[in-house]
């Protein structure tokens, strides 16, 4: 099942989603090793295309490089041993445990993609829609969809001390949210 996730897995009480930092190119080696001791990941991923001797071609690529998300309910799992899967460096952490991603943004990565796990964000945004930053000096805020163009570049309203603030971006820097 590596590279795939099952759309009808939802938490259960004490689970949440975590973030495991991996080793460079190292993101569908740790998600198999993970998926064998038994626990729930998600890697989302994009197309991407590269140049090779002249040609171009596109490839499936981590949206996320270096980073999956996998399922953890600190009590109940062994979260330690993640530490320890090859291929992963390390979980994110808050002092000696762990940090939790904020709720819904990994929900919202599932919602957004294919099957094969590959993120269909354009097809999501509306403008006036909800959306998190993903990327730059406010990522993970949350804005209001303004401006969409067929460049692939987005405009979003940014609520900053109390004044909407435009800021644009492109569109594959924003989630759209449920």
């Amino acid at each position: 099942m590596s590279g795939q996730h099952d759309r009808s897995d939802t938490l259960v009480e004490g689970e949440r989603w975590y973030a495991a930092h991996t080793l460079p190119f190292a993101e569908a080696r740790a998600e198999g090793q993970l998926q064998n001791q038994g626990f729930r990941t998600f890697q989302p991923k994009r197309h991407k295309t590269v140049r090779h001797a002249r040609r171009l071609s596109t490839v499936e690529a981590p949206y996320f490089p270096r980073y999956l998300f996998v399922v953890l309910d600190l009590a109940r799992h062994q979260w330690r041993r993640v530490n320890g899967t090859y291929g992963v460096s390390r979980l994110v952490m808050r002092g000696e445990r762990p940090h939790p991603v904020p709720y819904g943004v990994v929900e919202a990565l599932i919602a957004a993609s294919d099957t094969r796990g590959i993120l269909q964000l354009g097809d999501r945004l509306r403008v006036g829609g909800k959306v998190r930053l993903m990327a730059g000096p406010f990522a993970e805020e949350l804005a209001i969809l303004d401006h969409l163009d067929d460049a692939g570049r987005v405009r979003v309203l940014l609520d900053i001390l109390g004044r909407q603030v435009a800021i644009s971006t492109a569109a594959n820097n924003v989630l759209p949210l449920p």
